[in-house]
């Protein structure tokens, strides 16, 4: 198990330098496996950990048609929203970065019922950061703590699906306070999910239904 820590100086030749522009960026992290060149679009995909079929099979899709760009796909491991994310990624052939609310140890690593899927995101290349030293397990506070970490990271926020109290809403309302672009996919009017994404639609969001409005707000020409 290798684990090594990036202290902050060295962030930007690591090509996670946008960490630098939020508010008390963490002093150092810790990292399991390999971060993405610097020239990698980050797309930070979060969404309800009782994510919804509809989702689901929308995340799938998004993530499947980013296949082939310089797209590093950056979601927090928890169940639901993040491991389908990070399970597209991998289908897609696509980089990966998990930010679990813990320690990047094995016996530490929450949820456990997704340490295989961080052992699979390692083996296809991706990675795993954690600003917490590597036996530390999981609190509730952390995972706020975490957000910051994702959306700093991010070129763009995608939010799939967000209940009225889901913790989606933090890293959606980060999107904006640190300015990066936050996209939102609409879904039936009433669903409980569907309240967060409307909500910030309402307020300026960019409405996603398609992997080639995602390309687009990430500054690239879909294929032909």
């Amino acid at each position: 198990m290798d684990i090594r820590t990036i202290v902050k100086s060295a962030y930007s030749a690591q090509g996670i330098g946008a960490l630098n522009e939020i508010p008390q960026p963490p002093s150092a992290l810790w990292i399991r496996g390999t971060l993405p060149a610097t020239d990698v679009k980050k797309l930070v995909v979060v969404g309800s950990r009782a994510l919804t079929p509809y989702g689901e099979a929308i995340c799938e899709k998004l993530i499947q048609g980013l296949s082939g760009y310089p797209i590093s796909i950056v979601s927090g491991l928890a169940l639901g929203t993040d491991a389908c994310a990070h399970r597209a990624a991998l289908s897609a052939g696509l980089h990966t970065i998990a930010v679990p609310g813990s320690g990047l140890s094995d016996k530490a690593m929450a949820p456990q019922t997704n340490l295989g899927l961080a052992k699979e995101i390692l083996l296809a290349g991706g990675a795993l950061l954690s600003e917490h030293e590597p036996d530390t397990t999981a609190r509730p506070q952390y995972f706020p703590s975490r957000n910051r970490i994702m959306v700093g990271l991010a070129d763009a926020v995608l939010v799939i699906e967000a209940g009225e109290r889901s913790g989606t809403l933090i890293t959606a309302r980060l999107a904006s306070e640190y300015s990066r672009d936050l996209m939102c996919v609409p879904h039936r009017i009433g669903d409980t999910n569907s309240e967060g994404p409307h909500m910030f639609i309402r307020l300026g969001a960019e409405l996603i239904t398609s992997s080639e409005d995602i390309l687009e707000t990430l500054g690239f020409e879909p294929f032909s």
